[in-house]
C-alpha cells in the first residue's frame, strides 16, 4: 500500500487560505493510514469550519488514483466543486494528480505527503518495502530488498556503521543487510553475495516500456 502521512495543518491551512474548498479522500490507502479516510475527511471539515473556511462538500474516491472511476463519481459533485476555488486531496501524488486532470476550474492542492510503498505491520505501523525504482532485483537477496530499505541504497553489502543489528542511521530500523547474510546462512547460499551488482539503472523508474 501507498504510506502517506498529513501535511501539518498551518501548511495547508497557508495553501488554502480562505479560499472556498473542497476536500476529496481515499478509500484505500489514505483510509488505512488514517490520514484520507472518512473520518479524517470529517476531521478536516471541522477544522476548516473553525477557521471561517467555507467548505463546498467532499467525497471518498474509490480509489482516487482511479481515472474512470473518478471522473464518474466527481460529475455528481460537480455544483459543489464549481463554488470551491481549491481543491484539497488527502491521498497520496498519484491521487492528486489523477483528481487535478478531471478538475480544471478549480486549484488542486494535497493535504498528505507521499512517503513509500510499504507493509502493513499493525495498526498505523507500517514499513518500507519498495521505492517503485521500475527494476525488481529482490532475487538477488534472497527475496528481499536493499534499495528500499537501507537508508544508504547499499547494493554489495553492509556499510560497517550497523550496531546489534540495527542501522547507523535509525536505532529503530533494523539492518537489512544483517538479515539478508542471516538468511543465506541459513540456506548455506553465502556464496552468492561474491557478485558484484551494477549500479542501479534509476531511468527504468520513470517511463514503463511495453
Amino acid at each position: 500500500m501507498i504510506v502517506t502521512k498529513q501535511k501539518d495543518l498551518e501548511s495547508i491551512i497557508c495553501l488554502i487560505q480562505k479560499d472556498p474548498v473542497f476536500i476529496v479522500g481515499c478509500s484505500q490507502c489514505a483510509t488505512l493510514c488514517k490520514t484520507g479516510g472518512e473520518d479524517e475527511i470529517k476531521k478536516m471539515v471541522s477544522i476548516l469550519k473553525v477557521k471561517n473556511i467555507n467548505v463546498t462538500g467532499w467525497v471518498l474516491l474509490d480509489p482516487a488514483c482511479h481515472l474512470l472511476n473518478d471522473k464518474r463519481i466527481l460529475k455528481s459533485y460537480k455544483d459543489k466543486i464549481k463554488k470551491a476555488k481549491k481543491v484539497l486531496v488527502l491521498a497520496c501524488g498519484n491521487g492528486v494528480q489523477t483528481v487535478a486532470e478531471i478538475i480544471d476550474n478549480a486549484e488542486v492542492i494535497p493535504g498528505l505527503d507521499t512517503l513509500f510503498l510499504g507493509e502493513i505491520k499493525s495498526v498505523k505501523e507500517f514499513e518500507k518495502r519498495c521505492n517503485l525504482c521500475g527494476e525488481c532485483i529482490q532475487y538477488l537477496f534472497d527475496g528481499l530488498c536493499p534499495i528500499s530499505r537501507c537508508p544508504k541504497n547499499m547494493l554489495n553489502g553492509p556499510c560497517g556503521g550497523s550496531k546489534n543489528g540495527k542501522c547507523e542511521v535509525s536505532k529503530d530500523l533494523d539492518c537489512i543487510w544483517e538479515i539478508i547474510i542471516n538468511k543465506l546462512d541459513k540456506k548455506k547460499k553465502l556464496f552468492l553475495l561474491k557478485r558484484i551488482v551494477e549500479p542501479k539503472d534509476w531511468s527504468k523508474s520513470l517511463v514503463m516500456k511495453r
